[in-house]
């Protein structure tokens, strides 16, 4: 079973239903109602059923995103949870919606045993006026959701910021790094930089006036001494140049690896030797 094309089936099928339910006489997002959120009510349907999702507290999940965006295309995203990754239930997925865009299912975060606490950054574009939700799968199965309104629109048919031929030129090229080294028992920050047009398939090109096709990152693998740290699926909500920057525990030295895929499975790789923490 090709679960990608089952997924991108499920997305179009979202986009299309919100599309249906923006156009008829369905009552819009409001700021101070979340869960009457018409487009939640049918993305919650699809991905979780009738199962039930509590609010989270500060401590077990955070949700940080600008009230009003300087720009839409281009909308800073971070989401933290205080839940210990060593005892009790852990964090073991994020999936990030952003009720009102074309494809709402902007990200599924897959965070591996031994990871950490979930600490991640990324950049989203935001098509207009939605509520954008964080929602945490417990490994005891428990659902958990933080919610913040933003301001922001025509995120997802912007046009791009950089030339095509351009773009081109340098697609594909990425840059891994990590700030300071790795000490036993101590996160790690990291953060990768991908050199990727991430078209959404809904921008006009100013100069053909036709739409330029969809091209953007699908997936990112992330491992550390060959070991699973991240996973991450991702659609056209995410920015031009995707940015993810993440915490992890480190397991001592070794190679921290990036391995990106695109919806053309284009295959692009970048890796990192650690170094252990100087002696004081």
């Amino acid at each position: 079973m090709n679960t990608h094309a089952t997924r991108r089936r499920l997305l179009l099928a979202l986009a299309a239903a919100a599309a249906a339910g923006r156009t008829a006489a369905a009552p819009s997002s409001r700021e101070d109602q979340p869960d009457a959120s018409p487009q939640w009510q049918k993305i919650r349907a699809s991905l979780f059923a009738q199962r039930e999702i509590t609010a989270a507290s500060p401590e077990q999940l955070q949700l940080e995103t600008p009230v009003r965006a300087e720009d839409a295309a281009v909308v800073p995203i971070a989401i933290r949870s205080r839940l210990p990754a060593d005892a009790g239930p852990r964090v073991e997925k994020l999936t990030l919606v952003i009720d009102n865009n074309p494809s709402p299912i902007a990200a599924v975060f897959t965070l591996a045993p031994g990871s950490g606490r979930p600490d991640i950054e990324t950049r989203v574009r935001i098509d207009e006026y939605t509520h954008v939700r964080a929602i945490a799968h417990l490994s005891d199965g428990r659902l958990l959701m933080a919610t913040r309104w933003v301001k922001a629109s025509g995120g997802c048919s912007a046009p791009p910021g950089k030339d095509p031929a351009a773009a081109q030129a340098s697609l594909g090229r990425m840059r891994l790094k990590v700030e300071g080294e790795p000490r036993p028992g101590q996160p790690l920050l990291a953060q990768l930089m991908v050199s990727h047009p991430n078209s959404s398939g809904l921008a006009m090109d100013q100069l053909t006036r036709h739409y330029i096709p969809a091209h953007f990152v699908r997936r990112i693998d992330i491992t550390h001494g060959g070991r699973p740290v991240l996973s991450a699926d991702l659609d056209i909500s995410i920015s031009e140049n995707p940015n993810l920057r993440f915490a992890f525990m480190p397991q001592g030295t070794g190679e921290l690896k990036a391995e990106v895929v695109d919806n053309r499975d284009l295959q692009f790789r970048s890796s990192l030797q650690l170094q252990p923490a100087r002696a004081l």
